[in-house]
C-alpha cells in the first residue's frame, strides 16, 4: 500500500524508523549501517524529509541526530499511516477481539525501534488470556499483515521498554 505511493525504499524505511515510535532517533552513519545502504542515499532522503519539516535534526557532540518532528501538523497522520502500513491496527483489533482481560499490548524489539525486519514481537499483558486463540491468531494476523508475529503472554507487567499499542483505561 504505502510502498506503491512512496517509491523510494530508503524514504519508506526512514518514515518507518521515525514515525512508528516518536522516541526513535538516529544519525546518518547509524542509519546507513542499519539499512545496509550508502550514506549518500540516506543523506539525500534525510535532507528531503528535514527540508519538508517531517524530521528535525539536532547536533549532539560531533554528530547530527535526526528524529520525527512531533510538532509538524501532519505528524499524527503520518504516524497512523506508518502504523497501518506495518499492520499494528490490524494486530490490536485481532488481539482484543476474543482475548480475555487484556491490560496492555506492547511491541518490543525491532519494530519498537523502527526497524521493518519482518518479525513483530508482541507482549500481551493480562489475566486469563485465551491461549488457544493466540495460536490461531498468530497465523491469521501473519496472513493479514504479511509479517511474522511472535506473541508472548504475561500476567504481570514486566515489559520495561517498547511501543504501547493498547492500554486498557482504568476508571479512577
Amino acid at each position: 500500500m504505502l510502498d506503491s505511493l512512496i517509491t523510494s525504499k530508503t524514504r519508506l524505511k526512514l518514515l518507518v524508523k521515525f514515525f512508528i515510535n516518536a522516541n526513535n532517533h538516529s544519525h546518518l552513519r547509524g542509519l546507513a549501517e542499519e539499512f545496509g545502504e550508502s550514506t549518500n542515499a540516506i543523506r539525500k532522503e534525510l535532507n528531503h524529509l528535514t527540508e519538508a519539516g517531517y524530521l528535525q535534526k539536532e547536533a549532539i557532540k560531533n554528530k547530527i541526530s535526526y528524529s520525527a518532528n512531533t510538532q509538524h501538523p501532519l505528524f499524527g497522520n503520518l504516524q497512523v499511516i506508518v502504523r497501518k502500513y506495518v499492520g499494528f491496527d490490524t494486530l490490536v483489533d485481532q488481539v482484543l477481539e476474543r482475548m480475555g482481560a487484556v491490560e496492555r499490548v506492547v511491541v518490543t524489539g525491532d519494530y519498537a525501534n523502527g526497524v521493518d525486519s519482518g518479525t513483530i514481537s508482541v507482549n500481551i499483558i493480562g489475566r486469563k488470556i485465551n491461549k488457544s486463540y493466540i495460536r490461531q491468531l498468530s497465523r491469521k494476523v501473519e496472513g493479514l499483515i504479511e509479517r511474522k508475529v511472535n506473541f508472548k503472554i504475561k500476567e504481570t507487567e514486566d515489559v520495561s521498554e517498547g511501543l504501547i499499542l493498547y492500554e486498557r483505561k482504568t476508571n479512577k
